[in-house]
C-alpha cells in the first residue's frame, strides 16, 4: 500500500551507499531536512564490494580536474574521519601513511615515472612521490618478493574500513535527523513546479530538490529529471585471507591488510553486464599476483571471495551536475565512493545546498558524452 510522505523534506537523496550517505550527512551538517530512500538488499551494492583504499596517485592522468578533486577529497578525509568518530563513536580506520604500486618489469617502472612526472607538473608541483629501485622498496616493506623491480610512492594514499565507514555515514546523519527509508526501490520522478514527486514501491515522497546517487540506476532515472548519466557495471572481485601478524603498514593496489588483520587481494575489472559471481580463473590471478609480491601469503589461507559491481561512466571519470531543464535535481555518480566520500560530504553537499559549484566539477557534467538527455524529458505539471 503506497502511502505520501506527512512532511516534504529539502532534499531527497535517492541511493543510500557511500556516495549517497556522504552526499546526505553533508547536506545535514548544512543545516538540510533530508530524506534518503535506499533500495532492500537484493540490489547491487558496490559499497559493500569495495577495496576500501583512499587513493590518488595515478588518477586524473587523461583529465587534470580529477586528479586535483581527488587530491583535494583526500586532504579533507581527516576531518571526516574525525567528525565520524565524534558524532558516532565509530572509527571507521582510516590510515594515511601513503601508499606503494609496484612494478614487476622495467618497462613498467618507466610508464609509471612517465605518469605520475606528468600530474606533477600539471599540478604545479603538488603532487608529491618518489620511484623506489628494488632495494629501496625492500627497505620500507621487507616482506616483498624478488619479482618486484621498483615501486612509486606517494604520501598521499591511505585506507579506511568501508563497511565501518558505511555504519558511520548512516548513523552520523540519522543522528543529525536525516531519514533512512530501506527498502525503497525508486522508478520514476516527475518534475513539476514546487519540486520533484519521487515514486517507489513503498510509496510517493516530495521534495524541493532530488540528488540522483543510486549508482546503476542513475542511467535510467537521471533522464526523466533532463540528466545524463551513462553508466556501466564493471565486475570487480576480492580474496580475503585469515587474519595474520601485521606486515604490511601501507595500502597498495592490489593488496592492503585490513585493520582487523585480515589482507584483501583484488583490483580485477571486468565487462561482464550485471553478472555480480565470482569466477575460478580471475580470482586465481588475483592470487598469483598477490604471492608474486609478497610470497610468504601462499602459506595463507583464503577465507571468503566476493564480487561486487561497480559504477562506470564511459570515461570512467564521475558524472556530477544539476539539470539545466529542472534546476533542484542532481545527479552524482563515481567508481571511487572512498576516496572521494570526504569531497561529497564537504564539497558536493554545500553545492547543492546553494553553495557556488565548486570549480573542478565543470569538467563532469554528463553533457560530455554527447548524449541528449533532453530526449526523455516529461512534461512539468501545473
Amino acid at each position: 500500500m503506497k502511502h505520501p510522505a506527512t512532511v516534504s523534506p529539502d532534499v531527497l537523496v535517492v541511493g543510500g551507499g557511500l556516495v549517497g550517505s556522504a552526499v546526505a550527512y553533508g547536506l545535514a551538517r548544512e543545516g538540510a531536512n533530508v530524506t534518503v530512500l535506499d533500495q532492500d538488499d537484493g540490489g547491487f551494492r558496490a559499497s559493500r564490494g569495495n577495496f576500501g583504499l583512499v587513493w590518488i596517485q595515478g588518477k586524473g592522468y587523461d583529465l587534470t580536474p580529477y586528479a586535483r578533486w581527488s587530491r583535494n577529497s583526500a586532504a579533507r578525509w581527516p576531518m571526516l574521519a574525525t567528525a565520524l568518530a565524534e558524532e558516532t563513536g565509530i572509527d571507521v580506520a582510516l590510515r594515511q601513511p601513503g601508499g606503494f604500486y609496484f612494478c614487476f618489469s622495467e618497462d613498467e617502472l618507466a610508464a609509471r615515472e612517465k605518469r605520475l612526472s606528468m600530474l606533477q607538473r600539471e599540478l604545479d608541483g603538488d603532487y608529491p612521490y618518489q620511484l623506489l629501485d628494488a632495494r629501496e622498496v625492500r627497505e620500507r616493506l621487507p616482506a616483498v618478493g624478488p619479482a618486484v623491480v621498483g615501486a612509486s610512492y606517494t604520501p598521499m594514499d591511505g585506507h579506511v574500513n568501508p563497511l565501518k565507514l558505511l555504519h558511520a555515514l548512516h548513523a552520523g546523519m540519522q543522528r543529525r535527523g536525516v531519514r533512512l527509508v530501506s527498502g525503497e526501490d525508486v522508478s520514476r520522478i516527475a518534475p513539476d513546479r514546487g519540486g520533484f514527486t519521487v515514486h517507489g514501491t513503498r510509496g510517493t515522497w516530495r521534495a524541493g530538490k532530488v540528488v540522483l546517487a543510486a549508482g546503476l540506476g542513475n542511467r535510467a532515472l537521471a533522464p526523466q529529471v533532463g540528466l545524463n548519466a551513462p553508466v556501466a557495471p564493471i565486475r570487480g572481485q576480492v580474496l580475503v585471507s585469515e587474519r595474520v601478524a601485521p606486515f604490511l603498514h601501507y595500502p597498495t593496489l592490489n593488496v592492503r591488510q585490513t585493520d582487523e588483520g585480515t589482507v584483501q587481494f583484488g583490483d580485477s575489472k571486468e565487462e561482464v553486464g550485471f553478472d555480480d559471481f565470482t569466477t575460478t580463473r580471475v580470482l586465481a590471478d588475483i592470487a598469483r599476483r598477490g604471492v608474486r609480491t609478497f610470497p610468504f601469503l601462499k602459506d595463507v589461507r583464503l577465507v571468503r571471495t566476493w564480487a561486487a559491481l561497480r559504477v562506470y561512466s564511459p570515461d570512467g571519470f564521475p558524472i556530477y551536475d544539476e539539470s539545466a531543464h529542472y534546476p533542484g535535481a542532481f545527479v552524482v555518480t563515481c567508481h571511487s565512493g572512498v576516496t572521494l566520500a570526504a569531497a561529497h560530504a564537504t564539497r558536493i553537499a554545500p553545492w547543492i545546498a546553494g553553495a557556488p559549484i565548486p570549480d573542478e566539477l565543470l569538467a563532469f557534467s554528463g553533457d560530455r558524452f554527447g548524449l541528449a538527455a533532453a530526449d526523455a524529458l516529461p512534461v512539468p505539471a501545473h
